[in-house]
């Protein structure tokens, strides 16, 4: 059964999310399967990140490819009443926009995505115990009064707001592999907000906005009763963290702390404990309470 799960688990991307919740439902129909759940996330990151967690003898995992996918396939199960599913995706700006589902089989992440959540966690300080240099670390801390993870999120601020904004206007602005030293300065991660949207705007071709109207946008929306954890993007948090690691706070080339290699790293050191402490982890026990005889999470360990 694991072969032709993984042939339709591939074949997901391909059919979308009706073909998702079909073969979700074909699975169920298995002899002995009654009482087995369904955990359905957003991408294949977020299967092998929560695949750690899960009681796989009693939960089967499914990648929906994105959250447009999971969202949907949310809704079709719930249309016939198909009990034992939950999905996870990533928060986004949904709870500054107040567009969070009330979907009781939807659950999103603490902060702004998986990624802000692991960089939330003790799990930031691993990487750096391991990949930083002590001596450049206490050099910026002290310089700025601002530990790295605090460092970060008011680099990532301005960038997050960027991004909301182009969201809410359908802007198209592209954020993927920025020249973040355009725009950070590598002595004291200053970030310069004129030349980020300089910078935005080039890497978009969207030359006809006037720069002066998505400052004032930053400025406009920018509010102190918002959560910078949920205004940050994890993966301009990893950008920048790789940025850092080259000469700031480490002596790295681009190659060992490349983006990609420092999420890996981040997720690695991301211990269950960090989880079991988390609102996410607390909300599937709730709905496990909820959907007996369902279980999702494997039991905790000290």
């Amino acid at each position: 059964m694991g072969e032709y799960n993984e042939y339709w688990q591939r074949r997901g991307g391909e059919r979308g999310p009706d073909g998702i919740a079909n073969q979700i439902i074909l699975t169920r129909s298995y002899p002995g399967n009654a009482s087995l759940s369904f955990l359905i996330v957003e991408g294949d990151t977020d299967r092998k990140f929560y695949a750690r967690f899960i009681d796989k003898s009693r939960c089967q995992i499914s990648n929906a490819f994105n959250k447009s996918n999971a969202l949907r396939v949310a809704s079709i199960l719930g249309a016939v009443s198909f009990p034992g599913f939950l999905v996870v995706v990533d928060a986004d700006f949904d709870k500054l926009d107040g567009k969070l589902t009330t979907d009781r089989n939807v659950l999103f992440t603490d902060t702004h995505d998986l990624e802000t959540m692991i960089i939330q966690s003790p799990a930031l300080e691993k990487v750096l115990s391991e990949m930083g240099s002590e001596e450049k670390i206490r050099h910026i801390t002290q310089h700025t009064g601002k530990d790295i993870r605090t460092l970060l999120l008011t680099c990532g601020t301005p960038i997050g707001y960027l991004r909301w904004i182009s969201q809410q206007e359908s802007l198209s602005l592209k954020f993927e592999n920025l020249d973040i030293a355009s725009f950070i300065q590598r002595g004291t991660l200053a970030l310069n907000v004129s030349a980020l949207i300089g910078s935005v705007k080039n890497k978009s071709q969207r030359l006809d906005i006037p720069p002066q109207y998505l400052e004032a946008s930053i400025q406009r929306i920018q509010n102190e009763t918002h959560d910078p954890w949920h205004i940050c993007c994890g993966h301009d948090l990893v950008h920048i963290l790789s940025y850092a690691l080259r000469g700031t706070i480490g002596s790295h080339d681009a190659h060992t702390v490349k983006p990609d290699m420092l999420e890996t790293s981040l997720r690695l050191a991301f211990e269950s404990i960090y989880f079991f402490k988390t609102k996410l982890y607390a909300s599937i026990q709730q709905w496990e309470q909820e959907n007996v005889p369902f279980i999702i999470l494997i039991a905790e360990r000290d």
